[in-house]
């Protein structure tokens, strides 16, 4: 039975859904462009119509259109299939089961309601001179950004969008599900009344719901209301602006976060567009790993307030595990953005382009408000910093830390030790599952020599013998853990034959080896093969020893000296090792 991931396939061609972000040029079998993951001048950017997929030579990313999709647009698989479906005009509601293909279709009518309240609320904001006043003079908001946001204003009447929906043909229920009317005791009336209305979008730009903001600052209600909880709408998992930054954030490889949306629209009118705002200062791990995708830098610019330096701790360590590096933007005289950008809109993009670490910056931070002279000021700073670098991923970086803090204290490394076992030990107990981890720089080129090495020996068989000093650990993938062991235990295999059962659950990460192999190697002669395959194999050891060395070095800190003994004759092996290899290129 055909899939909805098959029928979408047949339907759109790779080469068609990517040249919708990368320019390409037919080059024979293939198409090549720039690549969009670097600022590079040659084309290395590889998609291939006959394999269905595509290859990055500078990045050494790879896989087929819904993955591409997913690293452009920062969706999770199921948001690149449903993004895929619309332009392939598949109805995925067929392929599930008949209560969640009923909740599809409850979706996309609440969609459709919203694209409906959008344009309501931009119309009404045309009419009022009030309404217009205050985003174009007050706000200083262009013509530009006002479409470019959609911002809208709710009229002042109680009943105007209902009785528009309900002309649309649109539910009572659809509409409190969609969280932009209230059952009142006089009946349903709107839940936005008399506001400036900014729309929220999913990464996609597909409006989910609303932020309602007063015209005056007058005291006589909440300044800001938002909708409430739906199922389009999470206030977790949403990020404000993501649909008009995306491309920012990527050719600048950072994402900056503030607290508000006005201060988003404000900074993308003056160039700063990889910008956007979660809902306060309440940042999540869902909002991080959303921006993982696309960036590994996240810069955060909160209030400088008890509650933005809360929140600044909490920060960290969910970075940590999301595997990002988190910096701090200090906007000078404590100003938000907005107030700087209508003051002085290159000292905002300045700020944005000279952050800290967020645990050096907050080190800093607690150290001129607490005085570290004093043994119970030591005692609280320590409770706070500890507490943070108890929570860090890397052993390295936690070690780096405890230094810092030992020589700024003066204080023994014992001891900060001790806390840091005793917080490390609560930190445990409560440390949720790990899931998405973005690779850094070092891991990169790791993944990119187990590729080119893989592909070389996938495609010629008689280089399989450098595979023998190989192991799965040298490896970073699972996928090529797999490519490995199978061309261990089937030497004489060719790719020529139909892909074997072995391999079918890395298809497409085989698909993209072979092209590797075509576009990088299938010219030279067999000995400038024989020599590139030695020499990968021996980058893959020279790789492996000194990242084990690294770990070891971080281990002999804290370990006793029997302990030491053992970590020692492990130093020494990987040293035999890498003098094995060495001769093994000599000869």
């Amino acid at each position: 039975m055909t899939s909805a991931v098959d029928e979408v396939k047949e339907r759109l061609n790779i080469e068609d859904v990517i040249a919708q972000y990368v320019q390409l040029k037919r080059s024979g079998r293939n198409f090549k462009g720039l690549s969009p993951f670097s600022n590079e001048k040659t084309a290395s950017f590889i998609v291939s119509p006959e394999k269905q997929i595509w290859h990055d030579f500078s990045s050494g990313r790879g896989g087929n259109m819904f993955s591409f999709v997913m690293e452009m647009e920062g969706l999770d698989f199921k948001g690149a299939l449903e993004l895929l479906a619309r332009q392939a005009g598949v109805d995925l509601s067929k392929y599930q089961s008949s209560n969640s293909g009923n909740q599809a279709r409850e979706k996309e009518r609440l969609y459709e309601l919203m694209e409906l309240a959008t344009k309501f609320y931009q119309t009404h904001l045309t009419r009022s001179k009030a309404a217009w006043d205050y985003v174009f003079t007050k706000r200083r908001f262009s013509k530009q950004t006002i479409l470019d946001f959609q911002i809208g204003y709710a009229p002042n009447t109680g009943t105007a969008l209902v009785d528009f929906l309900t002309k649309k043909g649109f539910s009572k229920k659809e509409m409190l599900a969609a969280g932009i009317a209230t059952d009142r005791y006089s009946g349903l009336s709107d839940m936005f009344r008399g506001r400036i209305m900014i729309p929220l979008a999913d990464s996609t730009g597909r409006i989910i719901g609303f932020t309602a903001r007063q015209l005056e600052d007058d005291n006589s209600g909440p300044k800001y209301i938002n909708t409430p909880q739906t199922i389009l709408y999470d206030k977790g998992r949403h990020i404000f602006g993501l649909h008009l930054a995306k491309e920012a954030i990527r050719h600048n490889d950072y994402a900056v976060i503030v607290e508000g949306n006005l201060d988003v629209i404000a900074s993308h009118q003056v160039g700063g567009k990889q910008v956007v705002a979660t809902a306060g200062t309440a940042l999540t791990e869902q909002q991080l790993k959303a921006l993982s995708r696309l960036t590994g830098n996240i810069r955060l610019s909160f209030d400088l307030d008890n509650a933005g330096l809360k929140a600044s701790e909490r920060a960290i360590p969910i970075a940590s595990r999301v595997g990002v590096s988190l910096y701090m933007i200090t906007i000078p005289s404590g100003k938000d953005p907005d107030e700087l950008i209508k003051q002085d809109p290159k000292s905002w993009i300045a700020a944005i382009e000279k952050p800290k670490y967020a645990v050096d910056w907050l080190i800093e931070r607690y150290a001129q408000i607490i005085d570290i002279t004093t043994g119970p000021g030591k005692r609280q700073f320590t409770d706070i910093i500890v507490d943070v670098v108890s929570k860090l991923s890397d052993q390295v970086e936690k070690e780096h830390y405890l230094g810092k803090l030992a020589d700024l204290l003066g204080v023994t490394r014992s001891a900060l030790n001790s806390k840091l076992t005793m917080q490390g030990d609560l930190a445990a107990l409560r440390k949720p599952k790990q899931e998405f981890v973005r690779p850094d720089q070092q891991t990169v080129e790791r993944i990119k020599l187990q590729d080119h090495f893989l592909s070389l020996t996938l495609a010629r068989p008689e280089l399989r013998k450098f595979l023998s000093t190989i192991s799965s650990d040298m490896l970073v993938e699972e996928q090529a853990d797999k490519v490995f062991l199978f061309l261990r235990e089937n030497p004489t295999y060719t790719t020529d034959s139909t892909l074997d059962k072995g391999l079918q659950s890395v298809a497409d990460y085989v698909k993209i080896l072979i092209l590797q192999y075509e576009e990088l190697y299938a010219g030279l002669e067999p000995l400038e093969l024989h020599y590139e395959a030695s020499r990968l194999q021996s980058q893959l050891i020279q790789h492996y020893v000194k990242i084990q060395k690294q770990g070891l070095a971080s281990r002999l800190h804290q370990v006793d000296e029997a302990k030491t003994s053992e970590l020692l004759e492990e130093v020494r092996q990987l040293d035999k090792l890498l003098k094995t290899n060495k001769g093994a290129m000599h000869d």
